[in-house]
């Protein structure tokens, strides 16, 4: 008993370390400030607003900043300090200005010149610069251009080529599977090792979440398939996105109707609301008589309307605007940050 006991407090005392070990780090915007910095959970700022463009921290504990004097890209850590990296003047994926994504599995795609290699979280270029494109690597690989061909690479930049010819594109990995666009145009899967895992015959794909991703046929229905390549939900609305692990659901349209299906093909209501979000963390956006809240997966408001604007959930919590401020909430929708910015971006997890 006195054992079991003993296994058990340790066991509590371990997952209370871990929890304690993370860090959450947002970008956030004081009031009256024109600039950017970082805060944690408690609102305070761990690095000043000095940055008119800086993005997400990811899990390694960098986040990329852009620099409109010198047109300069380059990382920062938590304590605000600049990485020394061995090639200087690179360029990142940055999405027009959006969804600029910093390092995934230790790496992160750079320009340097006119081709692409990948530098480490060391600030070295781990994998030569030397591909005409590339993308994020996922689940440890990434799909590359070389020439007029596609490759796979692992992280320790080993390359597979891709088979088949006449490629013309190769997207981020997602659950081992790659979307890819053949010679005439149609949408299939390549799997790591560089093999076409589902023919290319859909109109446009998505990419897979929870084993299922969605595909346009050719009479613009969509429906989802699994990694056989074979009709889960067969196709036949207008409209569909990626289905979200915690709520189990994907957001659909039907002629001008959005709502929500289950993996098993069950069509479920949106609920009282006047916009259609994805779900996040479990959660949908929602807006109703013009203020936010967020909708469960029965369409059900779990945190009433009453923010005058919103972001989704992730890692818990959720950045919202009170009258002309911003602060963050939790999932019973208790103030984490009071609302005191006048911008606050995701709330990440670095661990």
């Amino acid at each position: 008993m006195k054992k079991t006991t003993l296994l058990s407090l340790l066991l509590i005392l371990a997952i209370a370390s871990r929890a304690f070990s993370q860090t959450y780090v947002t970008q956030v915007k004081p009031a009256g400030e024109k600039k950017w910095g970082y805060a944690n959970l408690k609102g305070e700022l761990i690095i000043p607003a000095q940055y008119e463009k800086c993005y997400e921290f990811s899990s390694s504990g960098l986040a990329p900043i852009y620099q409109s004097k010198g047109r300069e890209y380059y990382f920062i850590n938590l304590k605000g300090e600049r990485l020394d990296t061995e090639v200087k003047g690179f360029k990142l994926i940055d999405g027009f200005g959006f969804n600029l994504k910093g390092f995934e599995d230790g790496l992160v795609p750079v320009k340097v010149g006119d081709k692409w290699g990948f530098l480490n979280t060391a600030g070295k270029l781990a994998i030569p610069a030397k591909y005409d494109d590339a993308t994020d690597f996922n689940g440890g690989y990434v799909p590359v251009k070389s020439g007029d061909k596609y490759l796979v690479l692992n992280t320790k930049g080993e390359e597979t080529a891709v088979e088949g010819s006449g490629i013309l594109d190769v997207k981020t990995f997602s659950e081992s599977l790659a979307p890819f666009r053949a010679a005439d145009k149609q949408f299939g899967f390549i799997d790591q090792e560089g093999k076409i895992a589902i023919q290319a015959q859909f109109e446009s794909v998505g990419y897979f979440h929870n084993g299922l991703a969605w595909a346009k046929t050719a009479d613009k229905t969509v429906g989802f398939i699994d990694k056989k390549g074979e009709w889960v939900i067969k196709p036949t609305f207008t409209v569909a996105k990626d289905f979200e692990a915690e709520s189990g659901l994907a957001r659909i349209k039907t002629g001008d109707t959005w709502g929500y299906v289950s993996k098993t093909g069950e069509v479920v209501s949106a609920g009282d609301t006047d916009i259609f979000e994805d779900f996040s963390d479990g959660l949908a956006r929602g807006r109703k008589d013009g203020k936010f809240g967020f909708l469960d997966s029965k369409g059900s408001w779990v945190i009433e309307p009453q923010f005058d604007g919103s972001r989704d959930f992730k890692n818990g919590y959720a950045a919202v605007k009170k009258g002309e401020r911003w602060g963050v909430i939790d999932k019973t929708g208790r103030w984490v940050i009071e609302p005191s910015f006048d911008g606050i971006k995701d709330m990440e997890l670095v661990k």
